[in-house]
C-alpha cells in the first residue's frame, strides 16, 4: 500500500468517525429534548395529581408499538413524547450500526460488512422479537 492510499483512507476514517460522532450527538441531544418537553408536559397536566398505589394499573398495548407512539406523540401528549424520546435514545446506536454498514460498503471492506449486518440484524431481531 502506499503512501497516498493509507492517507486517504485514514482522511475517509476521519471523516467517518466525525460523522458517527455528529449522529451520536444529534440523536441522543435529540432525544433528550423530546424527553424534557414530554416531562415538562406531563408534569404540567398531572403535576398535582397523587397516585393510588393501593390498584395496579397496566399501561394500554398503544404504549408497545413504535407507530402508535409516534402518533400519539404527535398529538402533544406527555407520556408519548416521553416515550418517543426514549425510541429516539434506541433508536442512535441503531442508526450508528446502519450507518456503518454503509460505509464499509463504500469501503468495499466485505467482512466488515458481514460483521455489522449480523450485529444490525441482531439489534433488530431483539427490538422486533421481544
Amino acid at each position: 500500500m502506499t503512501e497516498m492510499t493509507t492517507g486517504m483512507k485514514a482522511s475517509s476514517g476521519n471523516r467517518f468517525e466525525s460523522a458517527i460522532g455528529v449522529l451520536l450527538r444529534v440523536g441522543v441531544s435529540l432525544a433528550a429534548v423530546v424527553v424534557f418537553a414530554g416531562g415538562v408536559i406531563y408534569l404540567v397536566k398531572f403535576g398535582g395529581t397523587h397516585p393510588d398505589y393501593k390498584i395496579f394499573v397496566g399501561e394500554p398495548a398503544e404504549f408497545s408499538r413504535v407507530l402508535a407512539i409516534v402518533r400519539n406523540a404527535v398529538t402533544g401528549n406527555g407520556r408519548d413524547l416521553i416515550q418517543l424520546g426514549l425510541l429516539l435514545l434506541i433508536a442512535t446506536p441503531i442508526a450508528r450500526v446502519a450507518v456503518s454498514v454503509l460505509v464499509f460498503l463504500a469501503e468495499k471492506d466485505w467482512l466488515y460488512v458481514a460483521f455489522t449486518i449480523v450485529v444490525l440484524a441482531v439489534l433488530i431481531y431483539g427490538l422486533a422479537g421481544s
